[in-house]
């Protein structure tokens, strides 16, 4: 809603604006700068677009200031403490949270009706190395859904974006899982119907067909959170990638692959895998005292993974969340003594007590904790971003369905501020002299 205005003015020609103030319901008022060009005649500069709001959405609120993240007004330690990662799910999808009723139809769609894969999938599986890694099969493979259901096409019906959505959350668990099947050559487990969501995907994982598999319930509380905690995070790089992508009426499996491409970037995905692999480094060595002094010298470009956040200045609070069920976990499973869990736990207390790292904020994140769950669960390294892809789903088709809904939506062209040359004029190759090193910014 538009409350006020703000005048910009350009000096130059001492020429002024007025451009409109957006309040949101919540956080940082916003200038609406959509004008500027037409009026002025300028562009905005903001690599990363850290102070630029893409576009409006009623899904996820998060201030990192004050450590506040809510899925559709909840507060998260809300959700975390009473509902599950599938009931999330329907309230991210539907705004609001499901009647028993509701819940139910929800469950029987995602966990029956969606979730087997077409058999000729079972043969795209086979085009990849052996040793390919389970993102670059998870990629492949839910892009080539689309050929599969080439209904998704028709992304301005919205009964058809809610089927995708559906088969998308539905499917997810059984790529992730019969993508560390095929890397690790096992046989792929198909999934069950009379399990939970979490518990399916755990079953399809680690079962095999010659054997009784016991699934543990503490693995499957923890890793539920986990789900829960990562289903959406507001305009991330990836959520913002599949909202650019689906802009231009991509079909929803190409939006999502995109998606998982840009999770894959080791500084998005892949920070719980980080944390393990310092973790590692940090036990193998024996000496954490060293590590701490590094990440302390201002001249020195190593840093602790797993330490602080981009968003959060002040403490996560999915990392206040999921600590708790951390160390239940750890304790439950005696893997306390272990050297890389107890580097963890030493690790954890000099930060928190440290006041180098009090004053600057640098707590443990949700990818320091969430690392260690997955580690401690029995999951591969190479396995931590696929998980992240199966529960940020949730939110990428949130986000995709509110753009194809939003009648201000248009297809994403950002500008740039050009520093190349300017205007120069062909020259014929036998007019040519030897040519001048080409020079950054000249113009």
């Amino acid at each position: 809603m538009t409350s006020d205005t703000v005048t910009i003015t350009d000096n130059r020609s001492g020429e002024s604006i007025e451009l409109p103030i957006i309040e949101g319901t919540d956080g940082y008022p916003t200038i609406d700068i959509r004008a500027l060009h037409r009026l002025l005649g300028f562009y905005t500069y903001d690599p990363g677009f850290m102070s630029t709001a893409s576009c409006a959405s009623a899904i996820t609120f998060t201030d990192g200031e004050k450590g506040i993240l809510r899925y559709r007004g909840y507060p998260i330690e809300q959700l975390a403490e009473h509902s599950s990662f599938l009931e999330t799910a329907y309230l991210l999808i539907h705004g609001e949270l499901p009647t028993s009723e509701q819940f139910g139809l929800f469950r029987e769609e995602i966990m029956v009706e969606y979730n087997r894969l077409h058999e000729a999938l079972q043969s795209f599986f086979d085009g990849f190395r052996e040793d390919a890694h389970p993102m670059a099969i998870l990629v492949g493979a839910v892009g080539a859904l689309s050929s599969f259901y080439p209904d998704a096409t028709n992304v301005h019906d919205p009964a058809v974006r809610m089927k995708a959505a559906k088969r998308l959350i539905s499917k997810m668990p059984t790529i992730a899982a019969w993508s560390y099947k095929y890397a690790t050559g096992q046989p792929i487990m198909y999934p069950r119907t009379d399990l939970d969501y979490t518990e399916n995907f755990l079953y399809m994982m680690f079962a095999v067909p010659t054997d009784e598999f016991e699934i543990n319930p503490l693995h499957v509380k923890a890793l539920d959170l986990i789900l829960m905690l990562h289903a959406d995070h507001e305009q991330n790089a990836s959520t913002s990638t599949v909202r650019l992508t689906g802009s231009s009426d991509a079909n929803p499996f190409a939006a999502i692959a995109a998606g998982i491409a840009s999770l894959w970037g080791p500084v998005h995905g892949g920070a719980n895998e980080a944390v393990i692999r310092m973790l590692q480094e940090m036990s193998e060595s024996g000496d954490i005292d060293s590590y701490i002094a590094r990440a302390k010298d201002p001249h020195d470009r190593f840093r602790l993974v797993g330490f602080g956040h981009r968003i959060y200045k002040s403490y996560d609070p999915r990392a206040a969340i999921i600590r708790k069920t951390c160390h239940q976990l750890l304790e439950d499973l005696g893997a306390t003594h272990t050297p890389l869990f107890d580097t963890a736990l030493k690790l954890e207390e000099i930060a928190l007590k440290d006041e180098y790292f009090i004053e600057r904020k640098l707590y443990p994140n949700v990818d320091f904790y969430s690392g260690i769950i997955l580690r401690a669960i029995g999951i591969p390294l190479e396995m931590y971003t696929v998980i992240f892809a199966l529960a940020r789903t949730v939110g990428w088709t949130c986000h995709w369905n509110e753009m194809m809904e939003d009648p201000e939506s248009r297809i994403g062209r950002p500008r740039q501020l050009y520093v190349g040359y300017r205007k120069r004029d062909y020259v014929p190759i036998e007019q040519r002299g030897a040519q001048p090193a080409a020079e950054e910014g000249g113009r």
